[in-house]
C-alpha cells in the first residue's frame, strides 16, 4: 500500500478552500486569510490510515490556470469544494470542473466537499442531497463519494480529509459498479479464489474455525462467537443461500463484502485483498508473487525446504478428496483453482483468471533456441501429455510421490514459477521460507561443505543450512539411441515399440535411494537437434550436476557420436556412459578405440550395459544420482583419444614394443628350425 496520499482542493473561488485547510490545522475558525494557503504535510503517525499526507490549496483566478494545472496533475485525490449557500458552485462541478479535470488526462478520486452549511438552514435533508449528488455520482463514475462540513464551526472538517485518504487508499472504482450498484467482476474473483484459500477443508463453505482464521490473518484477532452470529443473522436475512449446515458460502462471503462497499467500510474489503496479495489493480503484486531471492549466479541451486515440502504434502492431501493416495484430473484442477492453472500443462502462464498477475519473469535469457538458461522453457518438457510423463497411479492419477517430485523438479529448474505458486494456493507467511538455497558441487570441490551429498548454504537471511536431496542431469545421445524410453522407464511408463524423433525437450523427476537417502533425480534430454547446442553453451551446462551419455549397443555407429559430444563437454561436468539394448546382439562400434577402452583412457567407469525393454537397467538411475552426489569421482580427466606419455613412459613403451618384437622373432626362428613351420602351412 501506498505510503503517502496528496490531497488537491480546487472550486470556485470563495468557497473556503483555505479556511477549510486552517480549521484542519488550527482547530478553529480563522477568518480573513490569505487567499492561497501553503502546502500543508501531515506525518503518518497523526492519520488515521498512518500516511503522510500533503494538503494543497488553490486558486480558481485566470492568472494561476498553468499552476493549478500542475497541481492537478500532480494530485492523488482532488476535493472539488462547493458551498452549499451559492448553488451555482454545486452546478459548476458537472458543468465545469469534473470535464476540465477529465479533459487533462487525469483519472483520480474526487470527493464534493460542501462547506458552509452552518448558514444553510434546516429546511434539506438526506434524502434531496442524495437526490441532486447521484446523477453527477452516475455520469461521472471517479466521484467517490459527497462529504458536507462547516469550516466555521470545525463540523466534519477531519472526515473531509479522511474520505480524500480512503478514496485513494481504498478506492471504490476497482471493486464496485456504481452505476450498475454491482461488485465488478474482478473484485468478485479475487474475493472467490480468497475463499477457496481459505476453505480449508474444501467442503464448499467456512466453518466457524475456518472464519475465525481468515479473521486472524486479515485482522489479528478472532471474532467472538456473538459476533459470528450477528455475521450469520445478517448473511440469512437477506442471502438465504449465504448460509447452509456447514456454515457461510461463496455466495454469503461475496453478499458480506458487497454490503460493507456499500456502507462505506471499504477498507474491510481492501484490507482482505491486500492480505492475499492484490494491489490497487486487483492483480497479485509482482513482490507477492516474487520476492527476492539471493541466488548466486554461478552456482546457486534451489530446492524446497522442509516447511515447503511440508506445504504441498499437505495441500496434495486436502485434494485428495477420495483419499486414494492420487489425485485424478478433477482434483488436480481443484486444486490448481487459485492460480492461472497448471504450471506443467502450460508452463510459464501469462496472466490468469482470477484476478492473478503474470507468472514473473525467468532468467534472462540466452541466444540459444531453446530459451532462458532456466524458467519456463525448461519446464516446458512436461507440456506434452504431463501426466504421461508423472509419476501416476494404474489409473493414471497423480501419486504424492509424483507430486512432489514434480514440485522438486519444478525449484530446480524455475525456482521463480515454484514461489509464485507458492503465493497461488495460499502458503501462509513467506513463500522464501518454503525454498532453501544452496551452492552446487564442482569437481574441485568447491562446496561449502564436505560429504556425499555436500553443497550448503545459507537460506534465506543466511539462518539455515542442509544438504542438496535434487539433481539434474542430462541426457545426450544420437537419435533412435533410447534416450526417451530410457526417461520414461525411470516413471513406470510403457515404452514405445517403435522409434518416435524427440522434437522439444523432455523432462522426468522421481525418488532415488542411494544409501540410504532417498533424493531427487531430474533427467532431462533436448532432442538431437538441440544437443550440440546444449553442449557449447556454458550458462546451461551450469546448471547440470551430470551428463549422461546413451549410444545403442546394436548400432555401429552409435559410440562415435557419443565420444564426439564427450569431447565437447566442459571438463568440469562429471559423465556416465549408458549402453543400451544389450537384448540385442552387440556389435563392435565403429571408433577409434573400443567403448571400454575410451573411458578407461578418461578414467571413466566403463559403459553401463541396460535393456530398457526387459527392464534390465542396472541401477542405472542410482549410479547417476550417486555420481550427482560425488562428482568428482567422474570427471573426465582428459579429452585426446591417447593420454601424452612423459619421456619416461614412452622409453618404457619402446622398450616394450622392442623386446615384443624380439621374442616374436625369436619364436618364429624356432619353428622354422624345427620344421613346425613347414607343416602348418
Amino acid at each position: 500500500m501506498r505510503r503517502d496520499v496528496r490531497i488537491l482542493l480546487v472550486g470556485d473561488d470563495g468557497v473556503g478552500k483555505s479556511t477549510l485547510i486552517t480549521s484542519l490545522i488550527k482547530e478553529q475558525f480563522i477568518p480573513n486569510i490569505q487567499h492561497v494557503v501553503p502546502e500543508v504535510t501531515i506525518p503518518p503517525e497523526v492519520t488515521p490510515e498512518n500516511v503522510t499526507t500533503h494538503i494543497v490549496d488553490s486558486s480558481a483566478r485566470p492568472e494561476n490556470a498553468a499552476q493549478l494545472e500542475l497541481e492537478i496533475r500532480k494530485a492523488n485525490v482532488i476535493c472539488i469544494v462547493y458551498a452549499v449557500d451559492d448553488h451555482a458552485t454545486f452546478e459548476r462541478i458537472p458543468l465545469y470542473w469534473l470535464p476540465y479535470i477529465k479533459s487533462l488526462g487525469v483519472n483520480i478520486p474526487i470527493v464534493l466537499v460542501g462547506n458552509k452549511i452552518d448558514i444553510r438552514g434546516e429546511d434539506v435533508t438526506n434524502e434531496l442531497l442524495e437526490e441532486e449528488i447521484l446523477p453527477i455520482m452516475t455520469e461521472f463514475k471517479e466521484v467517490e463519494t459527497c462529504v458536507e462540513c462547516s469550516a466555521k464551526q470545525s463540523l466534519n472538517i477531519s472526515e473531509v480529509f479522511y474520505f480524500a485518504q480512503k478514496a485513494v487508499l481504498h478506492p471504490t472504482a476497482p471493486l464496485y459498479d456504481s452505476r450498475e450498484h454491482v461488485m465488478k467482476p474482478e473484485c468478485a474473483a479475487a474475493l472467490e479464489r480468497i475463499f477457496k484459500l481459505c476453505d480449508s477443508d474444501k467442503d464448499g463453505a467456512l466453518n466457524d474455525d475456518e472464519l475465525n482464521e481468515f479473521q486472524r490473518k486479515c485482522f489479528n484477532a478472532p471474532l467472538q462467537q456473538q459476533e459470528l452470529e450477528g455475521v450469520k443473522d445478517v448473511v440469512q436475512e437477506s442471502d438465504p443461500e449465504g448460509l447452509n449446515d456447514r456454515g457461510l458460502t461463496l455466495s454469503g462471503f461475496l453478499f458480506l463484502h458487497t454490503l460493507f462497499i456499500q456502507k462505506g467500510r471499504l477498507e474491510t474489503t481492501w484490507t482482505v485483498l491486500r492480505k492475499f496479495g492484490y494491489g490497487d489493480d486487483l492483480s497479485l503484486r509482482d513482490e507477492f508473487l516474487c520476492p527476492p531471492l539471493d541466488v548466486p549466479t554461478a552456482d546457486g541451486v534451489v530446492e524446497l525446504s522442509s516447511a515447503g515440502h511440508a506445504f504441498f504434502t499437505d495441500l496434495f492431501r486436502k485434494h485428495d478428496v477420495d483419499q486414494d493416495g492420487a489425485l485424478s484430473p478433477a482434483e488436480l484442477d481443484d486444486l490448481f483453482a487459485t492460480s492461472p492453472g497448471n504450471p506443467w500443462v502450460n508452463p510459464g502462464a501469462a496472466a490468469g483468471t482470477n484476478g492473478s498477475a503474470p507468472t514473473p519473469a525467468a532468467s534472462p535469457s540466452s541466444s540459444s533456441t531453446l530459451g532462458p538458461v532456466v524458467g519456463p522453457a525448461a519446464l516446458a518438457a512436461t507440456t506434452a501429455g504431463f501426466l504421461d510423463a508423472a509419476l501416476t497411479n494404474a489409473s493414471g492419477a497423480l501419486t504424492l510421490q509424483g507430486f512432489l517430485s514434480q514440485w522438486a523438479m519444478t525449484t530446480l529448474l524455475d525456482y521463480k514459477t515454484t514461489l509464485a505458486y507458492l503465493a497461488y494456493l495460499g502458503y501462509d507467511g513467506d513463500t522464501r521460507q518454503a525454498l532453501k538455497v544452496l551452492r552446487r558441487r564442482r569437481a574441485g570441490g568447491s562446496a561449502s561443505t564436505s560429504g556425499a551429498a555436500a553443497a550448503a548454504s545459507a537460506v534465506v537471511g543466511g539462518a539455515r543450512r542442509g544438504t542438496r536431496s535434487a539433481f539434474l542431469c542430462y541426457v545426450f545421445g544420437a537419435a533412435g539411441a533410447g534416450k526417451t524410453a530410457l526417461l520414461r522407464r525411470f516413471v513406470d511408463k510403457p515404452v514405445a515399440d517403435h522409434y518416435t524423433q524427440t522434437t522439444r525437450p523432455l523432462a522426468v523427476v522421481n525418488a532415488v535411494e542411494v544409501k540410504g537417502s532417498e533424493v531427487y533425480l531430474v533427467l532431462q534430454e533436448f532432442g538431437s537437434k538441440y544437443e550440440s547446442e546444449v553442449l557449447t553453451n556454458r550458462k546451461r551446462l551450469e546448471q547440470c550436476d551430470v551428463a549422461l551419455f546413451v549410444y545403442d549397443s546394436s548400432d555401429v555407429n552409435s559410440f562415435a557420436y557419443v565420444a564426439q559430444q564427450i569431447k565437447q563437454l566442459d571438463s568440469s561436468i562429471p559423465c556416465v556412459i549408458v549402453a543400451t539394448k544389450s537384448d540385442l546382439d552387440l556389435v563392435q562400434q565403429r571408433y577409434e578405440v573400443p567403448p571400454d577402452v575410451f573411458c578407461r583412457q578418461l578414467e571413466l567407469d566403463k559403459p553401463i550395459h541396460i535393456s530398457v525393454k526387459d527392464n534390465i537397467m542396472a541401477d542405472v538411475y542410482n549410479v547417476v544420482s550417486a555420481v550427482a552426489m560425488n562428482p568428482v569421482s567422474a570427471i573426465p580427466k582428459g579429452k585426446s583419444r591417447r593420454p601424452e606419455r612423459s619421456p619416461l613412459g614412452r622409453y618404457l613403451a619402446i622398450t616394450a614394443a622392442v623386446g615384443a618384437t624380439a621374442a616374436v622373432g625369436f619364436a618364429v626362428w624356432r619353428m622354422y628350425k624345427s620344421g613346425e613351420l613347414l607343416k602348418r602351412f
